[in-house]
């Protein structure tokens, strides 16, 4: 009887309770990753249907259904985009040739001078001129920053910044000459001098100088750089800045120069 009740014992001690069958339901797969439990529906996935649910109510309320909803979505996003991210410009006139042409499309990066960026010599910037050149947007290259002397022109008949001599045939139309009006301006502080490339066919701080303001464009009307050139697909590129201002001086430490 003895042997009987060991035999007897050593099953029921073999033989998993119910408690511990239930406790293995959740226990690792042979993969070695946690199994969950059926009745325990993820948190993710219930945040997505519960989304999903909302969507259905929304597009169900909105004539056209989800279609119109994905649109709108779209819309909104793009607006969002424009405003605060980039913003598409179509090249109005002539000014910038031969680099930008008339109906060209530039993607203006509004991102560019926000976080402590200032505009540099060289940049390409989109900028608010009412008030200043006219009631409109206007795309120009930055040739002097606050505190700079910019001139025209030197014995070579370069255009002078700080003192410095600049050599813009990387990006001047061919068959122009830096100005064909001699001017000697100190930019004030927080505002930039700006030429168009074509400068034989561009209305620019030049034509300003006597006007309030004495042609200068203020830093918080610049609404962003121009950064690439994105139609016709055949004149795709990126506006680099040219390193044809790389050398000149700061205007505190320019001879002659303003601070």
């Amino acid at each position: 009887m003895d042997t009987e009740a060991q035999h007897e014992e050593r099953d029921r001690s073999s033989r998993p309770s119910d408690a511990e069958m239930n406790s293995d339901d959740s226990g690792p797969t042979p993969d070695g990753s946690e199994e969950i439990p059926d009745t325990v529906e993820p948190e993710g996935r219930s945040r997505f249907t519960l989304a999903e649910r909302v969507a259905d109510r929304v597009a169900d309320r909105v004539p056209g259904g989800r279609i119109t909803l994905t649109a709108l979505i779209c819309l909104l996003f793009l607006l969002l985009l424009s405003t605060f991210v980039v913003q598409p410009f179509q090249i109005p006139s002539s000014s910038m040739e031969s680099g930008l042409r008339i109906g060209d499309r530039v993607l203006v990066n509004k991102l560019a001078y926000r976080f402590g960026s200032e505009p540099r010599r060289g940049d390409v910037v989109v900028f608010d001129g009412t008030g200043y050149f006219g009631n409109a947007d206007y795309i120009k290259r930055v040739v002097g920053v606050g505190g700079d002397r910019v001139v025209c022109c030197d014995r070579e008949g370069r255009l002078e910044v700080n003192g410095r001599s600049v050599d813009e045939s990387a990006f001047l139309h061919p068959g122009d000459s830096p100005s064909d009006v001699p001017f000697d301006v100190v930019v004030p502080d927080g505002t930039l001098f700006v030429l168009g490339d074509h400068r034989s066919d561009s209305s620019d701080s030049r034509d300003h100088l006597g006007s309030p303001g004495g042609g200068m464009v203020p830093v918080d009307r610049v609404i962003g750089r121009a950064n690439w050139i994105v139609w016709p697909a055949g004149h795709w590129k990126d506006l680099d800045r040219p390193g044809a201002y790389a050398h000149v001086p700061a205007a505190s430490s320019a001879d002659g120069g303003h601070g």
